[in-house]
């Protein structure tokens, strides 16, 4: 988990600190913030708690170990729920770097950070631990400089760019039709509850392997937002990832760009080495592993 619970790029880090040379661009949303926006969102998922200041209630119920990754966006650690030792992964975001949007919680206007509204839309809060295929938001905490997000940490898991390496770099058709199948289901729901992740990418996918068949989870929803019928013309994620519509005609939708970053992670299964960009796509320089059965291919 140490790389794919951060946010990170070899353009928002120094070179020494790059975690891996996969690393990708990550741009920033330059649309309005929900922040500034008049109108207020209805949750209607479950709520670990509105909004909590005080750093020593964190304190008194999460015990800070290890850190597992650090990026441009912040730095997550690794932690344990004092009640009962249950491992969570926590995420520490600057301040500055939240957006927030204003929502209505039982009668009242709270700012809650975006990526915590579209986590408890994709995994519907604590109560899904270990059910749904995105991580569960366990609780969050504002404070004057950062924001924590506490999350479950599944812990016989590993990121899909590092099951790739585990396994000599490339996937059998079979063992990535496996993953795939669990990714589209995946996305299917998040976007049936009006959740765009908009950075579907090895680093953002955990894979369990406490049992025979690997399951698939997807984390760090920080590029994400809400699905909306109009396009978008601003791109938040990664630039390699990036649909081809962006580029030519300068929009994309929620639904053919997660097709497309679905496309592009089959790739990278099923070739084991060259990484997949949409522009060199584009520029007719991807090519396809000719030993792939022709129904892959096509």
């Amino acid at each position: 988990m140490e790389k794919s619970l951060e946010r990170a790029s070899a353009e928002q880090l120094p070179a020494s600190q790059t975690p891996d040379t996969r690393r990708r661009e990550i741009g920033s949303e330059v649309s309005p913030s929900p922040s500034s926006s008049s109108t207020s969102e209805q949750h209607n998922g479950s709520t670990p708690q509105f909004v909590n200041t005080i750093r020593a209630n964190f304190e008194a119920k999460y015990e800070e170990l290890g850190l597992l990754g650090k990026g441009g966006f912040g730095s997550v650690y690794a932690g344990n729920r004092r009640t009962d030792n249950f491992q969570v992964a926590i995420k520490q975001i600057p301040k500055a770097d939240v957006e927030t949007q204003p929502t209505i919680l039982n009668g009242k206007i709270y700012m809650i950070p975006k990526e915590v509204l579209l986590m408890l839309r994709a995994g519907d809060g604590p109560g899904s631990v270990g059910k749904s295929a995105a991580v569960s938001l366990l609780d969050w905490y504002s404070f004057d400089e950062e924001v924590l997000l506490i999350m479950e940490r599944p812990v016989y898991s590993v990121d899909l760019w590092n099951h790739l390496n585990d396994n000599g770099g490339a996937l059998s058709e079979d063992q990535a039709k496996n993953i795939m199948k669990q990714l589209v289901e995946a996305s299917i729901q998040m976007l049936s509850v009006g959740v765009f992740h908009r950075d579907i990418k090895t680093e953002n996918i955990l894979i369990e392997t406490r049992s025979d068949e690997p399951r698939v989870r997807i984390i760090d929803f920080g590029c994400g937002c809400r699905v909306r019928k109009r396009p978008f013309s601003s791109f938040s994620g990664t630039s390699a990832y990036a649909p081809p519509e962006l580029f030519i005609k300068g929009k994309y939708k929620a639904g053919p760009t997660t097709v497309w970053q679905l496309g592009a992670v089959l790739f990278e299964l099923l070739d084991g080495d060259k990484q997949f960009t949409t522009s060199e796509y584009l520029c007719d320089k991807i090519k396809l592993n000719q030993k792939l059965s022709q129904d892959c291919q096509d």
